[in-house]
C-alpha cells in the first residue's frame, strides 16, 4: 500500500474510495528503521480524507484494537487487527450497529482470517 500511495496518491484525492482487505499491518508492529510503516499509511490515508471504518465507528485507536480479524495459526491466543476497509468521508455516516467483526465460530474452521462487515448505505437527513 505504502508504494501505491507514492506512484498514486494524487490520483486519490476527492474521489469516493473504498479500500479493503488484509494489510497484514499495524502500528504496534511500527520499526524505527524501516523506510515506511503502518502509521505513515494512516497519516497518507488521514491526509486524504481516508479513515479506516472500524476504527471511525469504534472509536479506538489503531493499534489498540478491541477486536481481532486474524490469528495466527488459527490460535486464539495470537490474536491481531490486520484486515481494514478503508472509505473516504462520503462513507462515514455509518454506525455501530452499521459495523460486524465476523464470529470465530465458524469463520476460523474456514480462515484465519474474520470478515469485517458493513452497511455502507449512506443515510441522508431529511
Amino acid at each position: 500500500m505504502w508504494k501505491y500511495l507514492q506512484l498514486h496518491q494524487l490520483k486519490m484525492q476527492n474521489i469516493p474510495l473504498i479500500i479493503g482487505g488484509d494489510f497484514n499491518s499495524n502500528s504496534q508492529w511500527d520499526v524505527w528503521d524501516r523506510w515506511w510503516n503502518h502509521s505513515d499509511v494512516i497519516r497518507i490515508f488521514n491526509d486524504l480524507k481516508i479513515k479506516s471504518l472500524y476504527h471511525h465507528i469504534s472509536n479506538e485507536k489503531q493499534g489498540q484494537e478491541s477486536q481481532a480479524t486474524f490469528f495466527l495459526q488459527r490460535n486464539l491466543g495470537k490474536a491481531y487487527h490486520i484486515d481494514y476497509i478503508f472509505a473516504s468521508e462520503q462513507f462515514w455516516k455509518i454506525d455501530q450497529a452499521s459495523m460486524q467483526v465476523g464470529d470465530q465460530t465458524p469463520w476460523l474452521s474456514l480462515s484465519d482470517h474474520l470478515p469485517l462487515y458493513f452497511d455502507l448505505a449512506p443515510k441522508f437527513e431529511k
